[in-house]
């Protein structure tokens, strides 16, 4: 059974029997865990073991897991910063912050491999203009080559533990204040304006081999009156043929009030995979997933199979054991655990 277009969550923190059935549909390939999947690192290594072995090839499982806010396993993982820190330190020290970005970018990958898990929906590409409250401190900097040569650092030290990096949220979430967990963001400007600005950390990654981007639920109505999820120019025309990317396109999460202009969720699915994501996104709806596994007609292409196998860890992951005994792993957690420690480590579920 090859791999589906679509990625769902699970409900707790093992499978039950309607996880498995859903799991198994052929539409369906991979798994994004959350915060209430996670009790113990133990725990947590059984459910994606269990996951990776209800079908062959095995599921995909990403989380986001960016650090900061947005990081969902807390309990046994490193305390990873909120990425504004690392652009705090570029302004004094560029060099430093990349070094550490990098090494916070392995440390992410080698505790989540050694998990079962991936990869993370990370690095946000998103300029910091100090008005999105859903991005803030998500972001590395304003300087869009601060963000470019930030995220390539964290980019190599994921992929050196094994991991794939996915850049979000195209062409740039980070204009507009609306959240589009919760409203359909709209921003304004023109095509020119974005790609002279937000869209350089993306066209930069996507040069240095970025392996996966997720674009954002706004409308940018100067170049289309969809969101850029839904939109087959920007994915289309910009994406592949412009910037030449070719790399997996997730959505994001179709269940996002941001994604409801699409219709319902067979229509937001059929969307965003027309416009040429290759897997969509769908969580915290498993009334929805029935719904969408039930009604969903979609044949996925070769190269999209290509893209989503070169998602899949990489490397045969070291044990926390393993780890913990390993002396770049101690001085990583030691330095990395405490940058930016004096600020307010609030919590707080995004995507």
């Amino acid at each position: 059974m090859t791999l589906g277009p679509i990625m769902l969550d699970v409900v707790g923190t093992e499978l039950d029997a309607a996880d498995i059935r859903r799991l198994q549909h052929p539409l369906v390939g991979g798994v994004i865990l959350f915060a209430r999947n996670y009790q113990s690192p133990a725990q947590l290594k059984a459910l994606t073991a269990s996951i990776h072995a209800v079908r062959q090839p095995p599921l995909l499982i990403g989380v986001d897991h960016e650090g900061g806010r947005v990081q969902r396993f807390r309990e046994g993982f490193t305390r990873i910063p909120p990425m504004r820190e690392f652009g705090k330190i570029w302004d004094k020290q560029p060099k430093k912050a990349k070094q550490l970005a990098e090494e916070a970018g392995w440390l992410m990958a080698v505790e989540l491999r050694a998990h079962g898990i991936d990869f993370s929906f990370t690095p946000v590409l998103d300029m910091d203009y100090g008005v999105s409250q859903v991005i803030g401190d998500r972001a590395f900097h304003m300087q869009p080559q601060a963000i470019a040569e930030l995220a390539y650092a964290l980019m190599q030290g994921l992929k050196r533990g094994g991991m794939a990096a996915v850049g979000k949220h195209f062409p740039g979430h980070g204009y507009i204040a609306a959240d589009s967990h919760i409203a359909i963001p709209v921003d304004e400007r023109s095509f020119d304006e974005i790609a002279s600005t937000d869209m350089q950390p993306f066209r930069q990654m996507i040069d240095d081999g970025l392996p996966a981007i997720m674009p954002a639920h706004v409308i940018y109505p100067k170049v289309d009156d969809k969101p850029a999820g839904f939109s087959e120019r920007w994915l289309q025309k910009v994406l592949r043929q412009r910037l030449a990317f070719n790399g997996v396109i997730f959505s994001d999460d179709l269940s996002m009030e941001g994604a409801v202009v699409a219709g319902n969720v067979t229509q937001r699915a059929l969307a965003a995979l027309n416009a040429g994501c290759d897997m969509a996104l769908l969580c915290n709806r498993p009334d929805l997933a029935d719904e969408l596994l039930e009604n969903l007609q979609w044949n996925i292409s070769a190269p999209s199979l290509a893209r989503l196998a070169r998602m899949h860890g990489k490397l045969h992951p070291a044990d926390m054991t393993g780890l913990r005994e390993s002396q770049e792993y101690i001085e990583a957690v030691h330095t990395i655990s405490q940058i930016g420690i004096h600020e307010d480590d609030m919590f707080a579920e995004a995507s």
